[in-house]
């Protein structure tokens, strides 16, 4: 059957919102078969410092493992919404984990950060058991989430917390992203990040160096929530300066929210979201 790209893009705007993620809704268009999970596995003590691991169909020993983190202005997002995205990874091969992690107002942005280096230590050291290699990893995110990556993969304070360094980042993917943000006028993100006691070392563009992994930017060309310019052109273009590796797309067709909903099947085909992504890992 023939779909149009106009239905698609109806169908993924008509999918209820939470925050700036995709509803779990999109899972209800996730193929069976394609992937194995292990779910619910404990990287810390607390509730919500949990997350599941997709895994190919066929078990290997060399896939690539990427840790994904939601978006959601930091303060709310739950792992189970994002199986669209652990499926579309895991059926191209890649062993694929969807982290939680602790929201703002319980806790403020450093604290968030530590749980994702946590929650990638955990993945790193569970590499082997998951079938991938711990020389493959790769850090993502989608929108907030894109953030806690793109922290994860230029300032090196977060991983080494946890006996880690981003040189053993095969590379980083951030979609949709805010890297270069302040001044801050969103009241979430005001409390999660203590505005106006927000230091500039908050902020991805400012730890940019010639040691920072490949990196993948990808956004939507007219995304009126994370503006694509002063954050995914402005990284890209410091990145570059850098000597860093580094492949920045701008998609049309898609939005803010739709850019990351384009990974479930049916939507694919409103942006190569998965064939970038999947081209940049397994390349």
């Amino acid at each position: 059957m023939h779909v149009s790209r106009r239905s698609l893009l109806a169908a993924g705007l008509a999918v209820p919102l939470a925050g700036c993620s995709a509803s779990g809704a999109l899972n209800a268009l996730v193929p069976r078969g394609t992937y194995r999970v292990e779910s619910d596995l404990a990287y810390g003590d607390d509730p919500r410092q949990r997350l599941d691991a997709y895994l190919p169909e066929q078990p290997g020993t060399a896939a690539p493992l990427v840790v994904f983190f939601y978006g959601g202005t930091w303060s709310h997002g739950e792992r189970a919404t994002y199986r669209f995205v652990g499926e579309a990874l895991a059926s191209a091969g890649i062993v694929t984990v969807v982290a939680d992690y602790r929201l703002s107002p319980q806790v403020r942005w450093r604290a968030i950060l530590d749980d994702c280096a946590r929650a990638t230590r955990f993945s790193l050291d569970a590499a082997r058991r998951f079938g991938a290699a711990p020389e493959r990893l790769f850090v993502m995110g989608h929108s907030a989430g894109a953030y806690n990556a793109a922290m994860l993969a230029l300032d090196p304070r977060w991983l080494a917390a946890h006996g880690m360094a981003p040189r053993q980042l095969a590379g980083w993917i951030g979609i949709a992203g805010p890297y270069n943000f302040l001044p801050i006028g969103d009241p979430e993100t005001q409390r999660a990040f203590d505005w106006p006691d927000t230091p500039r070392d908050s902020q991805p563009i400012a730890h940019v160096s010639a040691q920072a992994p490949r990196t993948l930017l990808l956004a939507a060309r007219e995304d009126h929530t994370v503006n694509p310019q002063r954050n995914s052109e402005a990284l890209a273009e410091s990145l570059q300066r850098a000597g860093t590796p580094v492949r920045l797309r701008l998609l049309d067709h898609v939005n803010h929210v739709t850019v990351i909903a384009a990974l479930a099947g049916p939507l694919r085909p409103l942006a190569p979201v998965r064939d970038e992504v999947t081209g940049f890992v397994l390349g």
